[in-house]
C-alpha cells in the first residue's frame, strides 16, 4: 500500500505551497506616480510577493520530486502488473505533470513579473505609465497547485496499487521447448 508518511508530507509541501501562492496574490506590488520638480517616476511598494511567489515555486517543485523519487517516475524500476490501477496510474501520472508544469509556470511567471520595476522617469509626458503584475496569476498558481497536489497524490496511490497487486494469472503461460 502506499506510502502515509509519503502522502502526508507531499500534502504538507503542497498546502504551504497554496497558502504562499495565496498570500503572494494578495501581496503583489503596487506602484503609484511621483512628481518631484520637474521629473515624474513610479514608485513601487514592498516586493515580498516575488519571495512569496518563488518560494511557492520550491515547495510544489519538492513534493513533486518526492512523488516521483518514491515511485521511480513511473519508468524506472520493475513494470507495473497489467490491471485497472496501472492504467489509472499513467493517467494520473500525465495528468499531474501536465498541471505541474502549468502550475509552475504561472508561479514563476508572476514572481518574474512581480519583480519587474521599470525605472525610467520622464519631465516630457504627462502620463506615465507604472507597470505591475496582472491580477490572479499567483491565484492562477494557487489553483493548479491544489490540482497537481490531489492528482499527483491520486497518482501515487494508483502506483502503489498496480506495483504491489497479485499477479492476474498464476499459470505459466510461456511455451516451453523441450527434447523429444
Amino acid at each position: 500500500m502506499a506510502s502515509t508518511l509519503l502522502l502526508v508530507v507531499v500534502f504538507v509541501f503542497d498546502l504551504v505551497a497554496f497558502a504562499l501562492a495565496v498570500a503572494a496574490e494578495q501581496r503583489r506590488s503596487t506602484a503609484k506616480v511621483q512628481t518631484e520638480a520637474n521629473s515624474t517616476y513610479c514608485v513601487y511598494d514592498s516586493d515580498i510577493a516575488t519571495g512569496l511567489g518563488v518560494g511557492s515555486f520550491l515547495f510544489l517543485l519538492a513534493s513533486q520530486a518526492l512523488i516521483m523519487v518514491a515511485s521511480r517516475c513511473l519508468c524506472c524500476g520493475r513494470a507495473l502488473r497489467p490491471s485497472g490501477s496501472r492504467s489509472w496510474a499513467i493517467t494520473l501520472f500525465i495528468t499531474s505533470w501536465v498541471l505541474f508544469v502549468i502550475a509552475e509556470a504561472c508561479l514563476l511567471a508572476g514572481s518574474v513579473r512581480n519583480a519587474y520595476h521599470t525605472k525610467y522617469s520622464t519631465s516630457f509626458m504627462d502620463d506615465l505609465s507604472c507597470e505591475t503584475l496582472r491580477k490572479g496569476i499567483f491565484g492562477a498558481g494557487a489553483a493548479f497547485v491544489v490540482l497537481t497536489g490531489i492528482f499527483s497524490e491520486l497518482y501515487y496511490v494508483s502506483y502503489s496499487r498496480a506495483n504491489e497487486s497479485p499477479a492476474p494469472y498464476s499459470r505459466d503461460a510461456g511455451v516451453r521447448m523441450q527434447n523429444l
